[in-house]
């Protein structure tokens, strides 16, 4: 992916806001492949929604910098899918960014968590498959708090 003109602050480098841009359209594309895109939400009237995001911003990305999105299926239940991303310099390959996601299979229409259609479980029990015989990333599962000295 590159980086717009107009995500680039006036520090001279890539937003925060947009790091949630390239991480949400690598998202849509792995979502396109389980039957998460626009059509199951035509045809079903459910869709997805995140709950809880973790970003860490490790390295500036500036506008010349051509980037690229990993997404990393850590584990998905009947309502439920959990995510990790790596946002690296295309080329490079340096990381700048992670995000972890929690995400809810929700029914549009009565606006309450429900789950998923049996063709995306067995789409996401595929990629599951595939994916637990990736390492664990070692950013999963962190939590913010500021150290407390003794």
């Amino acid at each position: 992916m590159r980086i717009e003109p107009q995500w680039i602050d006036y520090n001279g480098h890539l937003n925060l806001a947009y790091y949630n841009v390239l991480f949400d359209r690598a998202v849509d594309e792995v979502y396109e492949l389980v039957g998460l895109g626009p059509s199951y939400l035509e045809r079903h009237k459910y869709s997805t929604m995140v709950v809880e995001a973790h970003v860490r911003y490790l390295r500036e990305l500036r506008l010349e910098d051509p980037v690229r999105v990993t997404v990393q299926l850590l584990d998905y239940d009947t309502k439920r899918i959990h995510l990790f991303e790596e946002l690296r310099h295309a080329t490079k390959g340096w990381l700048s960014a992670t995000s972890e996601n929690m995400t809810l299979s929700v029914d549009m229409t009565a606006k309450k968590v429900a789950p998923f259609h049996y063709s995306v479980l067995r789409r996401l029990e595929r990629l599951n498959k595939a994916h637990t015989a990736l390492p664990r990333p070692e950013a999963a599962g962190r939590s913010i708090r500021m150290p407390r000295k003794s």
